[in-house]
């Protein structure tokens, strides 16, 4: 059961299918576009979406809002430091930004960054420093029906081949996703981290996390990593951070907050350009874009998410809605991982081929039929096209994500869920695909315009 009780309620909308359809064909078919009040279920993103606890609440009431030396800053650092054990701490106002402060200033156009993969934003503060982003996902990743514990692992024999020749094109550093968002949530094992640190520092390329769902990860690796189920989730996070020579992080992740995060770093002199970078972008060295209340809300969060009774709701909450989505017969990326199921829409809608994005479709179905917001993993997030709109570039699977906030949403709320999959899939046919109308050069999912294309 859930190792909380509720304080605090707040209605969520209930709208009819017909002002469902005016909103969609309103905001030209892209969900991000849509009002919050016209979302019944919101499984868009769980960055920032978490409900905070009542003792985070409490710490943001005392929150000091100096402009410099804030006693919240100093709390904030000591949480950080020593859970990372890094040296030099910057707050940022969320993982975008210290992503942007930190390759700014590591990375040089022409530079290769290397990731078991690259999310969006991620690959998009690496690719606007001129620079070209690898992702080298683990053979295991392709099977999405396999149940393999560990399919967020990088690539060990192509990291190692791409640092032993890296061409005319300067490895500059390997970013570890933990977990692998952009590889369907799966974890990372310890093992993999280690022998990932081993070969960074034989070719003196620096190993940076990705940590936003740090403790997370810690916690598949204490259910399925030998040697570490004696272990508690703090002291895996420990020994993680530890194996890295930093790490950036967006708090309203595993930090249960509404906004921030943080760069961590033991290398003075680059911790020293990124606060000059910070300072002059985000905001002096000790609040780097965030109020006080913000700095103390997730010193109390970063403890909590480590709890081990928050961490099994929260698998256990997954797992529930992964096997009622297994039940109405729609198949999802195995084994589920905690922040998000991912719906294999290519399976279920296969009469619609790439070019017209079946992931998309189920996306916008979902809505029409329960009001429930997801977002696209498919040919509209990783493909390419020409200037004529013909496809060049098709993602290798067709997924959406349905992400979980933190202490949101009920089981019956999944049971909604998974009933209105139910639903979509007594009849694939009936759901069309879509064209691109319009849509920017980069991050384009966020922006984009689309109209249907009737089957």
């Amino acid at each position: 059961m859930e190792p909380y009780r509720i304080k605090v309620v707040e209605p969520i909308p209930l709208l009819t299918r017909e002002q469902r359809e005016a909103a969609l064909a309103r905001v030209q078919y892209n969900l991000f576009d849509l009002r919050a009040d016209e979302v019944t279920i919101d499984l868009l993103s769980d960055s920032g979406t978490g409900a905070l606890s009542a003792e985070q609440l409490a710490a943001g009431s005392i929150g000091d809002e100096s402009y410099a030396g804030s006693r919240s800053f100093y709390r904030f650092r000591e949480t950080v430091a020593e859970l990372t054990g890094y040296a030099h701490i910057l707050p940022a106002h969320q993982g975008r930004a210290a992503e942007r402060i930190l390759f700014s200033t590591l990375l040089e156009p022409g530079d290769t960054v290397v990731s078991n993969t690259h999310f969006d934003t991620t690959r998009a503060n690496v690719e606007l420093r001129g620079c070209t982003a690898i992702d080298l996902p683990c053979p295991e990743a392709k099977n999405l029906d396999s149940r393999e514990p560990f399919k967020g692992n990088i690539d060990l024999e192509a990291l190692e081949r791409i640092l032993a020749n890296p061409g005319d094109s300067r490895v500059a550093v390997v970013v570890m996703t933990i977990t692998n968002n952009g590889g369907g949530g799966q974890p990372v094992s310890m093992r993999n981290l280690k022998q990932t640190a081993e070969l960074c520092r034989r070719f003196g390329v620096p190993m940076i996390l990705d940590a936003a769902r740090f403790a997370e990860n810690a916690w598949l690796v204490t259910r399925n990593e030998e040697g570490y189920r004696d272990r508690t989730p703090r002291q895996v996070a420990e020994e993680a951070f530890a194996l890295a020579d930093g790490c950036v992080m967006s708090a309203k992740k595993d930090g249960i907050v509404h906004i921030g995060g943080f760069i961590g770093l033991n290398d003075a002199e680059l911790a020293k350009r990124c606060n000059q970078l910070l300072i002059a972008t985000e905001g002096f060295s000790t609040y780097g874009g965030l109020a006080g209340r913000d700095l103390d809300m997730i010193a109390v969060g970063l403890k909590e998410v480590t709890d081990p009774a928050y961490l099994a709701e929260r698998a256990d909450s997954a797992a529930y809605l992964a096997q009622r989505i297994r039940d109405v017969g729609v198949d999802i990326l195995e084994p589920p991982g905690l922040h998000a199921l991912y719906v294999n829409a290519g399976r279920l809608l296969p009469h619609i081929p790439p070019h017209r994005f079946p992931g998309h479709s189920l996306v916008c179905h979902l809505y029409l039929n329960g009001g429930i917001r997801s977002a696209e993993l498919g040919s509209l997030y990783l493909g390419e096209e020409d200037e004529d709109g013909n496809q060049t570039k098709s993602a290798p699977f067709e997924l959406i994500r349905l992400a979980l906030p933190r202490r949101v949403y009920t089981r019956s709320h999944y049971d909604h869920v998974a009933a209105t999959l139910e639903q979509i899939a007594k009849n694939p046919e009936s759901v069309h695909g879509y064209r691109i109308v319009e849509a920017p050069a980069i991050l384009r999912h966020f922006s984009l315009k689309l109209a249907p294309v009737p089957n």
